[in-house]
């Protein structure tokens, strides 16, 4: 084992920009809030993104007291939600807001069933625009908690119809949303509407977050321990050298988001009640949402995709405890355009293996080939690639297979 020196860099610091806007009763009490991440252009947010405004919302949610206390509505893309950080969330805290489909084919709709209906089983409320009121959405319906009909977009003597057809799914609530005056409420409230949400009530009040960032080293260090199985005693110590990085998971896991009933206070109740499944997930998605620069998520994604590609290569070739060490070789060999440091710095607050250290500095010994391989894959360079499997006996097709299995994976716990 190589001991490296403990110093950690400075953790640097930014704010979001979230803006949250009220839902509210016939009786203009607040049912819940929708959020918004300023910070993204409308309509561009992606499966990143929405994981990202989940998270820092709930992260940070003593900003305002209010939403501790009421569901979020939050916007979701078809490719966030099979993402692994909403089994990090306490459902009854969420409401999931799904997106109509890109026209009305209605096969391409049916296939999205699944996975509302896995979101409904998990406890997840789901709410849709009232598009899904249409005949081809069919399929949809019996998963909708709520229905929001855009008031902008449709004329008076379409509501009744539309409320009427809503009413025939009985679990279904209707909110109104962008009601701009009190002759739209009066009129929504004669036609049985329950919830509201516009101008009219509240615009959108903005919320500056400060987020503080850990080491990207000491989070990936934490994950590799999870993966390992490590024991509690080890990952509190990774928690107790950076505290950024035991900051964000008290937080965190204190949110109201978490649900937790009693304020969890040390390091080893917090990994304990997570669990290495649920803290792997909490550390991976920490460090795709902790990028200084708008290219951070790439670059951390492709570390994770290197990661699971060199350990998923090993397995086939080298004992268990190798396949470890190779994805802890693949997850750092981009350490230096994460922190944008050279890497042998960006080494210098760990502890690796020495065959870790060999190939990553020097390129040198048994995870080397690998980590060539691997790097190859990225490229379009057939002789390279060809080259580098063939020095390891390994067929074309083992390693396609194998990269495309570490690409769903990425997918899958970074979504």
């Amino acid at each position: 084992m190589t001991e490296l020196s403990s110093a950690a860099p400075e953790a640097p610091k930014i704010t979001r920009l979230i803006a949250r806007q009220v839902i509210v009763d016939a009786r203009r009490k607040v049912f819940g809030y929708e959020l918004f991440d300023r910070s993204v252009a409308e309509h561009s947010h992606t499966a990143t993104s929405d994981a990202e405004l989940l998270f820092n919302a709930l992260s940070h949610s003593e900003y305002d007291a209010g939403i501790n206390l009421k569901p979020l509505f939050i916007n979701c893309t078809h490719q966030s939600l099979a993402g692994g950080h909403l089994e990090l969330i306490n459902p009854e805290k969420v409401v999931l807001e799904i997106p109509s489909m890109d026209g009305d084919d209605v096969e391409d709709i049916d296939d999205r069933r699944h996975v509302l209906e896995s979101l409904c089983g998990r406890g997840f409320r789901l709410a849709f625009k009232h598009s899904v009121l249409q005949p081809s959405y069919a399929s949809w319906l019996p998963f909708a908690s709520f229905v929001k009909i855009d008031m902008n977009a449709l004329e008076s003597g379409q509501l009744g119809h539309l409320v009427a057809a809503a009413s025939r799914n009985v679990k279904t609530q209707l909110i109104a949303e962008k009601v701009e005056n009190s002759e739209q409420f009066q009129l929504l409230l004669e036609l049985g509407v329950k919830l509201f949400q516009g101008y009219w009530f509240e615009k959108p009040v903005e919320m500056k977050m400060q987020i503080i960032r850990p080491s990207q080293a000491n989070i990936i260090q934490l994950i590799n321990l999870v993966r390992q199985q490590a024991s509690t005693v080890e990952i509190e110590d990774v928690l107790k050298k950076d505290p950024t990085l035991s900051f964000n998971l008290l937080r965190f896991i204190n949110s109201s988001g978490f649900g937790m009933s009693r304020e969890i206070t040390s390091f080893r109740h917090a990994v304990m009640i997570l669990g290495l499944k649920k803290l792997f997930r909490w550390a991976v998605l920490l460090m795709t949402t902790s990028q200084a620069d708008a290219t951070g998520p790439v670059i951390s994604n492709m570390a994770v995709v290197r990661g699971r590609l060199m350990e998923l290569l090993a397995s086939e070739l080298l004992p268990p405890e190798d396949s470890d060490n190779a994805f802890v070789t693949g997850v750092f060999s981009l350490l230096d355009r994460m922190l944008g440091v050279p890497l042998a710095e960006a080494l210098n607050s760990i502890s690796l293996p020495e065959v870790v250290v060999e190939a990553l500095l020097l390129r040198t010994g048994k995870l080397a080939p690998f980590l060539e391989l691997t790097v190859a894959c990225e490229s379009a360079d057939d002789e390279v690639f060809a080259k580098a499997a063939n020095a390891l006996l390994l067929t074309n097709q083992q390693v396609n297979w194998a990269h495309l299995q570490a690409l769903a994976w990425t997918d899958e716990i970074t979504a």
